[in-house]
This record gives C-alpha cells, sequence and structure tokens, in this order.
C-alpha cells in the first residue's frame, strides 16, 4: 500500500538536494515537519531510507531503490504538469472539427487561418465528412464540434447554434439558354437532365424533401460528392445543377452560368455550429468558437445597423 503519497513528495526533495534544511525551504514547510514525514515514510516501509552525512544526508541501499522509482514518477508528474500549462497557455494542444466541403470552405476557413496565426502551436485536425458523418463524429466523441447545414434532426445532446445564411439554387450553361429569364415550375424540372449531391448530404436530403411538398421526385442523371463538381458538370452543359450559391457565384457573375428562375421562393438555410452536452471542449477548442461567436455577434451588429 503506497500510502500518503506528500510522504514521498518529501523523500524526494530531501533526496535530491541531499539536505532536510533545503528539502524544507523547497517545499515551505518547517524543518521538524520534513523530519516527520521522512520518519512516517520509514516506519510504513520497514526501512531505513537516509542516514546522516557529513553535510546533510545522504541516501540508504534501501532509500536508493525506492528514489529510482521515485524521481521517474516525480518527473513525469512535472512533464504532465508542464504540459497541462502549455495547454492552458495556447503553447501546446489540438482541436478536431468536422466540416463538409461546403462548410470548410464557406465560413470556418477564415477562421481557422486567423486562429492559427495568433496560435501557431495548437494542430488542428479537420474531419472532412458530410452533416449526417459529422454528427456522427459528435455523438462518438471523435471530435470537439461541427459545423454543418441543415436540415439535420434536433436532438437533445447537440446544441446547434446558427451561424450564417446559405441560399439552394439551379444553375445551368449554355445549352440550356432557352430557360434563362424564363419563369419555370418545379415541375419543370422533371424534363431536365439534374446534376445533385449524393443521397447522404443535408443539401441532397433538403431538396429532395422540399421538392417532394409539390409531388415532384426527380431522378439526377448525375449523383456526385461534391457541389465544386456540380459546377463543372453545370458548366459543360451537362444538366442543370442544384448547389449552394456560394459555390457557383463567380460562374454567374461572369455570365458562364445563369441561374433559374421559379415561381416558388426556396427556403434559405443555415450553417450551423454543433457541440455535444456530454463533452467539456478544452482550452484550444473554445478560444477559437470564441472567435468565431465573436465575428458572428459583429457581423449581426453590423447587418442590423443597415
Amino acid at each position: 500500500m503506497i500510502g500518503n503519497l506528500e510522504y514521498f513528495k518529501v523523500f524526494y526533495y530531501t533526496a535530491k538536494t541531499g539536505s532536510v534544511t533545503q528539502a524544507a525551504s523547497e517545499l515551505a514547510l518547517s524543518q521538524p515537519a520534513v523530519s516527520q514525514s521522512l520518519k512516517q515514510l520509514e516506519k510504513n516501509l520497514g526501512v531505513k531510507l537516509f542516514q546522516r552525512a557529513a553535510r546533510g544526508v545522504r541516501l540508504t541501499g534501501e532509500g536508493q531503490q525506492l528514489f529510482s522509482y521515485v524521481e521517474k514518477g516525480y518527473e513525469q508528474i512535472e512533464m504532465g504538469v508542464e504540459q497541462i500549462r502549455q495547454m492552458r497557455d495556447l503553447e501546446l494542444g489540438k482541436i478536431h472539427i468536422g466540416a463538409s466541403d461546403m462548410t470548410l470552405q464557406f465560413y470556418l476557413l477564415p477562421f481557422l487561418e486567423r486562429f492559427h496565426e495568433r496560435y501557431p502551436d495548437i494542430k488542428v485536425i479537420v474531419a472532412n465528412a458530410p452533416t449526417p458523418e459529422t454528427l456522427q463524429l459528435l455523438r462518438d466523441g471523435k471530435i470537439d464540434f461541427g459545423v454543418v447545414s441543415t436540415p439535420f434532426a434536433q436532438e437533445q445532446d447537440i446544441c446547434a447554434d446558427q451561424v450564417r445564411e446559405i441560399e439552394d439554387v439551379f444553375v445551368a450553361g449554355r445549352r440550356f439558354i432557352s430557360y434563362k429569364n424564363k419563369m419555370l415550375d418545379f415541375q419543370d424540372l422533371e424534363h431536365l437532365p439534374m446534376i445533385f449531391l449524393e443521397k447522404n448530404t443535408s443539401t441532397r436530403t433538403y431538396m429532395d424533401e422540399y421538392l417532394g411538398r409539390f409531388g415532384i421526385v426527380l431522378q439526377p442523371e448525375f449523383e456526385l460528392a461534391t457541389s465544386d463538381m456540380i459546377v463543372q458538370f453545370a458548366l459543360r452543359s451537362l444538366g442543370v445543377g442544384c448547389v449552394v450559391r456560394d459555390f457557383a457565384a463567380r460562374y454567374l457573375e461572369s455570365g458562364q452560368l445563369f441561374e433559374l428562375r421559379f415561381n416558388k421562393m426556396i427556403p434559405k438555410r443555415n450553417f450551423c455550429v454543433v457541440q455535444s452536452r456530454k463533452n467539456n471542449l478544452s482550452t484550444a477548442a473554445q478560444k477559437l468558437l470564441d472567435l468565431m461567436n465573436v465575428s458572428y455577434r459583429r457581423e449581426k451588429i453590423e447587418n442590423e445597423t443597415l
């Protein structure tokens, strides 16, 4: 049985300094208190650990054997304490984040750049995955937080904060120029070759459910893994692409693509930062979230004053 660990601390400093007086100074204890702790440890172990020397004390054979182990343990503790200090002061640490291509590119990336400039010693690991997979990583405790896009099922153990509005659009290239500036009904999409994301994404789920309200079930010619590829297919007039506007913005501005117009508005969605109520955030992860929240509050105030 180990007993009182404070005795081993006193033993460590006495053995390290070779002096009861010096150990008392290091530990901010009285000399009698140090001597009493050493006597109690020797009594508990049933052996002598020190013997008097010309100056101070020196270890017995049993004391040397014990010190070889205590020294390693105490130094490991000191290393651990130092690493905790470094993590607290953002000189060391890791952040695990979940984000899709879309949320990473159009929301998270500028914050990661800013954070890295301020805290270059913090390692940021991003699990690149669509919303359903990101939420599962959060449930499993494999990420500190995630940035996802609605819709997703609200869960009691997950808190979600909306941080940015996004808009879904249908875009097309020159082959479909006859549809430009023409007011369409969603049913017209049933007669066009469509390019959609794969079904394991929140964007695909949202559009399927929204169009389903009007009895429209599309069978896309192309189902792709990324919105960037949808834009590239649309640029080559392989079909009408369904993407979040950000992905197609520069091509819409240049006239290489145009946006289809409909007699009904597609409701806007949101990017959300999601956290688990069960898991405590590291200092580094909380600092990144604080940076993101400050920016969001500032942008919200600016928009309200316009």
